[in-house]
This record gives structure tokens, C-alpha cells and sequence, in this order.
């Protein structure tokens, strides 16, 4: 099918009428000012002559057998393909119901016969000028929209390019202030430690030799209760050796994810970059008041050291994950969370149906050397409209001042245009959601 105008004419015409001598005057009319013209004698000659070429403007008889004029004009607009052309109603017909009716199925205009052929003339031209001016509009109104998205794509990626540099300079300043004292504590732990240790043999030794001490040092060990003070002494320093190996360990997690200092593409391990993202959302995992402790089950695959701007990633998994989070919180109002029990499982072919609240992660490389990053949440799932736009700039369904619908349009970037990705979302009411990110493992120039 040509469903597309013919513009070498003037004018594409189909004339439909049930009386050839109608249609033998139109079409000499017509033909005289320039038009070309096309003739049907019914309506479904009409509608087979519309799918073949689309006219114009259409002059459509209303009084036609098998098929009226207002029959045919209800199809011809049903169809997207035909809605928008012109239809001129022609009748012997002169009652207002009659033209009410004729407007009201879609026409544009009504020629009362007997028509004058300066009428008929005027009227198509005035059809086909508006006809020319609305696709103009129409054009323009593309050009404004495409405007208008280029614009909101710059603005996000300026405010993703500040948010980056801010917020690696930020989290590398914090990491390196808390890098200095901690490895000034960690380091001189060591040494106390054995200092301690001297301390105990010389305690010791002294109980040795002097087996009967004086009734103030009795008294003074026993007001210390010396026996404790020692046992607990080399707990309390397991347990700043350990707090210093963790603070170091989240120093380590801020470094790895702000990585504000490799602005170029490298090769790396993303498996570090989503184990930090987690870390440093340990917080918000936690059991609290409303809800359990959510549960991070991860399936990671073996992976290859993928090429991308690694801060930028971690970025993508930062929102991902966030969201996931915000999304179970979302089911503390429901009791959603109620039904769950002690050391209640499932498994990870489950994960959505578990009742405690749980994310699932899992890596794998495909077989077009892609490397695929699923974040499952088993939350109240999101609906067929927002899912259509959770990846639009500046779309959120949070409340004023919960976020600016930035994360999951400036993910898309990254993983889209960046790293020449995919980023998708399937979920369904009441069944949880499910974020892909996939990006090749290499990327070429």
C-alpha cells in the first residue's frame, strides 16, 4: 500500500458518489483547476482507493446503497492511517440534522446539491491550504519537541557531570581525612598491643617473686578485680583492631567508588564496584522499627575485567540499588514483611515471591561478550504507566523533596550513550521489579 500523498498535482481528489453523471461533472471540474482525480461509485470502492493511495480531500456523497456516506466516513476515521484526511460531504440533502449529523461523524464541510463549481473549488482549496498549514505545525511541533528533549538531555548531563565531580571530590576528601588518623591508629595498635603483652609478664613476674604482696596492693587488686581487667584488656583490643580493619575497609570502599581521579575508560573488576556501592549503603539495609533487615543475596558469575568509566558505573549501581531499597520500603505500610519467619529462605529462582525483604544480584557474561547485571527487589512491584517513564528526566513519584527524578535518567545515560548499553525495567503490580544493566565488555571506537 502507498499510504502517502501524491504531490506532482495540485491536488489529490477521491470523489465518491453512486451517480456517474455526479461523478463525470466533478471530475471535469476538477481536472480543469489542475487536481488529479480519482472516482468511486461506492464505499467500499472508497475505502479500497484509500489504502491504494492517500487523496487529499475526499468528496463523499452521503445517499449510497449498501454503504452511506456517514458509514464510510465513521471507518475512514477509525483508521489512523486515514483519519487525518479531509471529508467533504455532498447531498441533495439541505436539513440541518443532516449536516449536524455529517460533522458530527468527522466531516469537514457540506456541498448542498445542485453545486456551483466556483463552491466546490473554494471549498477543497480552503481543505487542502489547512491541510498544509497543520502539517506545517505539525513539523514545527516535532522540531519543538526534539528541542525541548535535547535540552533536558544536556541539562542532566551537565547536573550528572556536576553531581560526579562534587561528589568524587567530596567522598576522595573524606576517604583521605579518614585515611591519615586511621592508619595512625591502626599502625600504633601494633605496638600497644605489645606493650600491653610486656606489661602482663611483668605483672606476672612480680606475682612471682613477691607471691604475698602488701595489704594496700591486695586491696588494690581486688578493688580493679586484676584477673578481669586482663582478660578483657586483649578483647578490647581485638576489638579496635577489628573496628580499624573495618573503618578501613569502608575508606577502601569510598576510594573505589568515587575513583574521581580516572576520568578515562579502564578495565576493571565490577564486582568491587557493586561490593562498595553495598558497603557504603549498609545503613539504609538494616532492620529498623518498620521493617526486617534487608537481605542481599548475591549470584555472581565469573567474570571478565570489563572496559567503562568505572566512577560512572558505580554511579548506575549506586541508583539502581537505591531504588530497589526505596521501593521495599515502600511495603512497610502493607505488613507485606509480617509473614516472614525465622530463617525463612527461598530460592533465588523465587527471590520476588520471598516475604522478608530481599535483593537479589546477579552477574553473567553473555554470549555476544556482553556483561549483564540483574538487581531484583521483591517490593510491591511498579505499575505499567510508571514503568513507562522511570527512566524519563525529572519523573519521580516520590513526595516533594524525596528525590528529583534524576537517578534512574542519568543511569540511562551513562549505561545507553556512555557505554553503548541497555538499561531496562519489567515488573509488574504487587510482584516486584527487575533492573537489567548490560554493557559490552569491550568497547569499541
Amino acid at each position: 500500500m502507498h499510504l502517502h500523498p501524491n504531490h506532482n498535482e495540485k491536488g489529490n481528489i477521491l470523489v465518491v458518489d453512486d451517480t456517474p453523471d455526479n461523478l463525470r461533472l466533478l471530475s471535469a471540474m476538477l481536472n480543469t483547476q489542475g487536481y488529479e482525480v480519482r472516482k468511486a461509485l461506492n464505499g467500499k470502492m472508497a475505502l479500497t482507493a484509500c489504502q491504494m493511495l492517500l487523496p487529499d480531500v475526499i468528496l463523499l456523497d452521503i445517499n449510497m446503497p449498501d454503504m452511506n456516506g456517514y458509514e464510510v466516513c465513521k471507518l475512514l476515521k477509525a483508521d489512523d492511517a486515514t483519519s487525518g484526511v479531509p471529508i467533504i460531504f455532498i447531498s441533495a440533502l439541505d436539513d440541518v440534522l443532516d449536516k449536524v449529523k455529517a460533522f458530527d461523524v468527522g466531516g469537514v464541510d457540506y456541498i448542498t446539491k445542485p453545486f456551483h463549481g466556483a463552491e466546490v473549488i473554494l471549498r477543497i482549496e480552503n481543505q487542502i491550504n489547512l491541510r498544509l498549514l497543520q502539517r506545517a505545525l505539525q513539523e514545527k511541533n516535532s522540531l519543538l519537541q526534539r528541542a525541548l528533549e535535547d535540552l533536558q538531555l544536556a541539562q542532566v548531563k551537565r547536573i550528572q557531570s556536576e553531581k560526579m565531580a562534587s561528589l568524587g571530590q567530596l567522598v576522595a576528601g573524606v576517604a583521605h581525612e579518614v585515611n591519615n588518623p586511621i592508619s595512625f591508629i591502626y599502625g600504633n595498635l601494633q605496638y600497644t598491643s605489645q606493650y600491653i603483652k610486656e606489661l602482663q609478664k611483668l605483672i606476672n613476674l612480680y606475682q612471682e617473686e613477691y607471691p604475698q604482696p602488701t595489704e594496700n596492693i591486695e586491696n588494690r587488686i581486688k578493688e580493679i578485680d586484676l584477673n578481669f581487667l586482663i582478660n578483657d584488656l586483649e578483647n578490647s583490643m581485638g576489638a579496635m583492631y577489628r573496628g580499624a580493619e573495618r573503618i578501613k575497609t569502608i575508606v577502601q570502599a569510598l576510594q573505589n567508588f568515587s575513583r574521581h581521579d580516572e576520568a578515562e575508560m579502564k578495565q576493571v573488576n565490577i564486582h568491587k564496584g557493586i561490593d562498595s556501592t553495598l558497603l557504603m549503603l549498609g545503613h539504609r539495609l538494616k532492620e529498623n522499627s518498620q521493617r526486617p533487615a534487608i537481605e542481599i543475596v548475591k549470584d555472581y558469575g565469573r567474570l571478565p575485567l570489563v572496559t567503562c568509566y568505572v566512577s560512572e558505573l558505580n554511579q548506575v549501581f549506586m541508583h539502581v540499588i537505591n531504588n530497589a531499597i526505596d521501593a521495599l520500603n515502600i511495603g512497610i505500610g502493607s505488613n507485606k514483611w509480617s509473614l516472614a519467619t525465622k530463617g525463612e529462605k527461598e530460592s533465588n529462582a523465587n527471590i520476588t515471591t520471598m516475604p522478608k525483604p530481599h535483593i537479589y544480584i546477579r552477574t553473567e557474561i553473555t554470549n555476544s561478550e556482553t556483561v549483564r547485571v540483574l538487581v531484583v527487589d521483591n517490593g510491591p512491584g511498579i505499575g505499567k504507566e510508571i514503568r513507562a517513564r522511570v527512566f524519563d528526566p525529572f519523573f519521580t513519584t516520590k513526595s516533594v523533596g524525596q528525590g528529583s527524578g534524576l537517578g534512574l535518567s542519568i543511569s540511562y545515560q551513562i549505561v545507553v550513550q556512555k557505554h553503548k548499553g541497555q538499561l531496562s525495567c519489567t515488573s509488574s503490580q504487587g510482584q516486584g521489579a527487575e533492573f537489567f544493566i548490560e554493557i559490552p565488555v569491550a568497547q569499541l571506537n
